[in-house]
């Protein structure tokens, strides 16, 4: 991120916060991420955020539409068109309550599966009506596709590292939609695309209802992909069984199609949690080598995980 970009950024927030029809509290503006592929300020009640580099007009603007159309499970945008700022599409949002990471026994497992299964129930028609325009086509949701790109950096910075050919391996076990190299099998549920606890926020502030954020990932494919990283979590031992089962009872009460309604959930859940994992595993082990240092607990079990998946081959294609 250019400073100019951060600066410029942060005129916008500011600039948005002071149109709004009451008055601003004026305060600090904050940096709340400041990533290759997001950089996100806040001023006030505003946030606004640019996207990745290579993010489009023809894939954002259906995604802000079906935002501002479902105010009741995603956070809808202040405005549905992006602006440019250097060559970076920005958007510009309310500002929500985050889940507090100090305190995880107050993690919002329910509601957080109760907005997905709002969201994988409702009609793509609702939100992205048929048209001759491309520009109205909701996308296909990029999670494979994110995983994809994790396995390439991987590849690229740590094929050396020897924990990366068992997380090869195991990529290599799973089928071709899932590593983004034919289209998924579904492409009528509408998914959000990067599901875990950072993608929840309380609207109004501070104490509203939760709602889902963060657009950039949302489209058409497999729902059972939004339940992949609790699912991954929970396999590979590091999300407690209860935690789990308060997620999973949840999507089912509330009608989620991603699973069946009893009886074991794994043949729809296996294969998108190998591949979340293999996606965990493949960014942790990009960032030990950039850093130089050993892998940590949490990182050990991820390539375990992804050890003991080469050697017994997915539950459903």
């Amino acid at each position: 991120m250019t400073h100019a970009l951060l600066s410029d950024l942060t005129t916008r927030a500011t600039a948005k916060a002071h149109s709004a029809a009451s008055a601003c509290p004026c305060g600090a503006t904050a940096t709340l991420a400041d990533r290759p592929d997001a950089t996100v300020v806040r001023h006030a009640g505003t946030v606004a955020k640019a996207h990745a580099p290579d993010t489009t007009r023809t894939d954002l603007i259906p995604r802000l539409t079906a935002a501002a159309q479902l105010p009741g499970i995603l956070l809808p945008p202040l405005s549905p068109t992006p602006a440019d700022l250097h060559g970076r599409l920005v958007t510009f949002w309310p500002y929500g309550t985050p889940v507090d990471p100090e305190d995880p026994d107050a993690a919002p497992w329910e509601d957080a599966a109760t907005l997905l299964a709002r969201l994988h129930r409702t009609p793509i028609t609702a939100v992205a009506p048929p048209s001759p325009s491309a520009d109205t086509s909701l996308p296909p949701m990029r999670g494979p596709a994110k995983a994809a790109l994790a396995v390439t950096r991987l590849r690229t910075t740590a094929a050396r590292h020897p924990a990366t050919s068992p997380v090869l391996h195991a990529w290599s076990t799973l089928p071709a939609w899932a590593r983004a190299e034919t289209p998924m099998p579904d492409t009528a549920t509408l998914c959000h695309g990067d599901l875990h606890l950072g993608q929840l926020v309380r609207h109004p502030a501070p104490d509203g209802p939760w709602l889902l954020i963060d657009v950039d990932d949302l489209g058409v494919g497999v729902p059972a992909w939004d339940l992949a990283r609790p699912a991954a979590w929970y396999a590979c031992g590091l999300l407690p069984p209860d935690e789990w089962t308060r997620f999973l009872t949840a999507y089912r009460t509330a009608g989620g199609p991603a699973v069946p309604a009893v009886g074991d959930p794994w043949p729809a859940l296996d294969v998108p949690a190998r591949a979340l994992t293999v996606q965990t595993a493949a960014r942790s082990i990009a960032k030990v080598v950039a850093a130089d240092r050993p892998l940590d607990e949490v990182e050990v079990a991820l390539v375990d995980a992804c050890d003991r998946m080469g050697f017994a081959p997915p539950e459903s294609a």
